[in-house]
């Protein structure tokens, strides 16, 4: 039986880990080491100058063990492989994110993130997202035959399989598309309003202008036509 270890960036109580790890029990024991927070946007980020705490929780899914931490993603399969996880770590699975982690915004993603460590440590590692929505018709239609697909489907050392899913109705869904290239861009272009403050300081919040245009095969123009959309991210090193 393979061990597994589930994380994200949305926190522990999120929605899509539940529903990752409902399915991946399908090939072997289920960990779950996830944030006690928000984590979004934090990218490999990991914590070196203060502790990280954990704690074993309730989770939805019998037969998972699931602590929650008050670490990154990144800390959370540092941690797990290292200190929860009984034995070795076969694969990691993060996700599902709650809203795409394509083009541009891979860089940023912190459940990309948490499978980068994974590949870091020569562990198989898959990321898995949809978009931001109620409707999860297509991942819950689709994700254990992708999973099927990628769980043993060889990676070279520090890459990752990046799944997206559209949410559409299934019948608006036009397939799988599989090697499709990071797109050079993102979803939203982003710009800062600017406040001053009463003591000449200046707040910035940053403002997102949605946009869909970007280069035929690659997981944006994916997910943009309503295909699921498999690739290769490479880690830096």
């Amino acid at each position: 039986m393979k061990n597994i270890l589930i994380s994200n960036d949305d926190g522990i109580n999120s929605d899509g880990i539940a529903r990752l790890a409902r399915t991946a029990k399908k090939y072997g024991n289920v960990w779950v080491v996830a944030p006690d927070h928000q984590c979004s946007a934090m990218s490999h980020r990991i914590t070196l100058r203060e502790p990280i705490e954990a704690v074993e929780v309730p989770f939805p899914v019998e037969g998972v063990r699931a602590f929650a931490t008050t670490g990154t993603p990144a800390d959370c399969i540092r941690i797990g492989t290292l200190n929860i996880v009984e034995g070795k770590t076969d694969v990691v699975l993060s996700g599902i994110n709650d809203g795409y982690n394509t083009g541009g915004d891979v860089q940023y993603s912190a459940t990309v993130g948490a499978a980068m460590e994974a590949a870091t440590n020569g562990i198989h590692a898959i990321s898995v997202s949809e978009d931001v929505g109620k409707n999860r018709i297509v991942t819950d239609t689709y994700l254990e035959s992708i999973l099927d697909e990628l769980i043993e489907k060889p990676l070279l050392f520090n890459q990752i399989w990046n799944v997206n899913f559209p949410t559409c109705e299934l019948s608006e869904l036009k397939g799988i598309l599989r090697d499709r290239k990071v797109a050079g861009n993102k979803f939203y272009v982003d710009t800062y309003k600017e406040e001053p403050l009463a003591d000449g300081r200046k707040k910035y919040s940053v403002i997102g202008t949605y946009q869909e245009e970007c280069d035929d095969g690659t997981d944006f123009r994916a997910v943009v036509n309503k295909y699921i959309s498999i690739g290769i991210v490479n880690n830096l090193m």
